[in-house]
């Protein structure tokens, strides 16, 4: 298949990951880039049936070394794009070891202590923590997993699903509840301890914040 021009595109690239781990297409910019190990684009530069390649599902920085990489080139892993940490981290993705090695330690140490059970005594390997995501990212059916809690028991930087707006995401920081949109968060409320909601961000990473992980977050959810 030959791979229109650019210029003919009628809208941004499907390459924006939401924290429910959905591929949206939008023109917002995000603050981090992310791959699922591998390609998952054809050459019309658009989304194949498939949402992944391998368990690897990695946060990478917008710039490293100077490297430039043409989106969704034939061959090359897709480029996937966040709004911030906090989203990259609810969909089920975790800091790459290459452009991110030191948050990536962290976030293997919080996860370490965070996880004792699923650690054990032995070293902790990438692929445990990848096939445990793996695990909790998606049901059967491939939606969403989550599961349910009071507000009261989650650390800042989860993202959460209220029962007034079942399709919409929530980000828990600094004792505050702030809607997720593509462009930022907005829609500032007091978090009540007391208010059951579904969890979007996997189990073991909100272990992972107990356990000390901060996530970074967009600039509006200060």
């Amino acid at each position: 298949m030959k791979e229109r021009p650019i210029a003919e595109r009628s809208g941004p690239l499907q390459n924006r990951v939401t924290p429910f781990g959905e591929i949206i297409s939008t023109a917002e910019r995000g603050l981090l880039m992310g791959n699922r190990g591998g390609a998952i684009h054809n050459a019309a530069k658009q989304l194949t049936s498939r949402r992944w390649v391998s368990n690897h599902w990695i946060i990478c920085l917008l710039e490293f070394k100077g490297r430039k990489m043409e989106l969704m080139a034939p061959g090359q892993y897709t480029q996937l794009f966040f709004l911030d940490e906090a989203t990259a981290l609810s969909a089920g993705h975790r800091p790459c070891f290459e452009c991110q090695r030191t948050r990536a330690k962290q976030f293997f140490d919080a996860w370490r202590k965070g996880n004792p059970l699923l650690v054990g005594e032995g070293a902790l390997r990438v692929d445990l923590v990848d096939v445990v995501l793996q695990r909790e990212r998606l049901t059967r059916d491939r939606s969403k997993m989550m599961y349910e809690t009071t507000i009261g028991e989650l650390p800042g930087g989860v993202l959460v699903v209220r029962s007034r707006s079942p399709k919409a995401a929530w980000l828990l920081w600094q004792g505050r509840l702030r809607l997720w949109t593509p462009g930022g968060y907005t829609d500032d409320e007091p978090a009540r301890s007391m208010e059951r909601v579904r969890v979007l961000t996997p189990r073991s990473v909100v272990n992972a914040f107990v356990g000390g992980y901060v996530p970074a977050v967009h600039p509006t959810g200060d």
